[in-house]
């Protein structure tokens, strides 16, 4: 498996991961299914899993991503010493919707429910703030994360959706390994506001969340024709052809592509042998421009 450095860390992560979300939502699968998923992962030579406290149905559901996880950690045959879970806090799920809680007492409170819920016997490896909150200034509520670290509670700490501006001044209150934003072939963000670059110039790990375009693009993928004409000529999915699309961006991008089926997983590897030239990867751009 191809690895990527975390941030300045010592730390190698596989050059893909896996995103939880899918399995801890309103749909997710049966239990025993998405352990074989995670346990396939690791099978694949997977060491990077992300989730976050608010990856399931609603508040009364909370943190049930992170207990999965741990479950399907400890029940694994092989060895998981250099398996990476990166968590998120700071988003609540009332009801079912999504709304941000930057409030630093919640914070402080949310972290060790994620500690105890990624079992409790090691720090969380990566912890990240997962959307500033208005509410609440920056320094606020990554004080928060830094006293986490200092206690033990934290390895590492890393920020989400965040602006460069806003990357700047969490660097000031505590050290910032990775940077989790949105980019896909459909939003290209990243690109234009400065974060790709700055992650890639000060060595943080930039982590694409929705890589695939979110629900409503993955189910289209082979509408798009450059997309589908490349998945043809390089006999792989047209899924494999936006994750190779998005580690080509960077060297910095790790994409975590969310699964809840075996076979998803097992595609998104595939993806690593995907090359594409500077020609295609400016067809998939013409493509797939608003």
């Amino acid at each position: 498996m191809e690895t990527k450095r975390l941030g300045k860390t010592n730390i190698s992560v596989s050059a893909i991961g896996l995103g939880g979300m899918p399995m801890s939502l309103s749909s997710r699968p049966p239990e025993s299914q998405s352990i074989e998923v995670i346990h396939r992962a690791l099978d694949l030579g997977i060491t990077f899993i992300d989730t976050a406290d608010s990856y399931c149905k609603d508040e009364t559901d909370k943190h049930h991503n992170e207990k999965l996880i741990a479950k399907a950690l400890s029940e694994y045959a092989g060895d998981v010493s250099n398996v990476i879970v990166a968590t998120k806090g700071g988003l609540m799920r009332p009801n079912g919707a999504w709304t941000r809680n930057g409030n630093p007492e919640h914070l402080r409170k949310t972290i060790r429910e994620s500690f105890a819920a990624l079992g409790g016997g090691k720090a969380i490896d990566l912890w990240q703030y997962h959307s500033p909150d208005p509410e609440y200034s920056i320094k606020e509520s990554l004080t928060v994360a830094k006293e986490a670290v200092n206690e033990g509670l934290i390895k590492f700490v890393g920020v989400s959706n965040f602006s460069v501006e806003q990357i700047k001044r969490a660097r000031e209150i505590v050290e910032i390994v990775s940077v989790q934003n949105q980019f896909n072939p459909w939003y290209r963000l990243p690109e234009i506001d400065g974060v790709l670059k700055y992650c890639e110039r000060e060595s943080l790990t930039f982590l694409p969340w929705s890589p695939l375009g979110g629900s409503r693009r993955v189910g289209s993928l082979g509408d798009v024709e450059a997309i589908a004409k490349l998945a043809k000529e390089k006999e792989v999915s047209v899924y494999c052809i936006v994750l190779a699309w998005l580690r080509s961006k960077s060297p910095c991008i790790v994409p975590i592509p969310g699964a809840s089926k075996v076979g998803s997983v097992e595609d998104s590897v595939r993806a690593l042998e995907v090359r594409l030239t500077e020609a295609e990867i400016g067809r998939i751009d013409r493509a797939t421009e608003s």
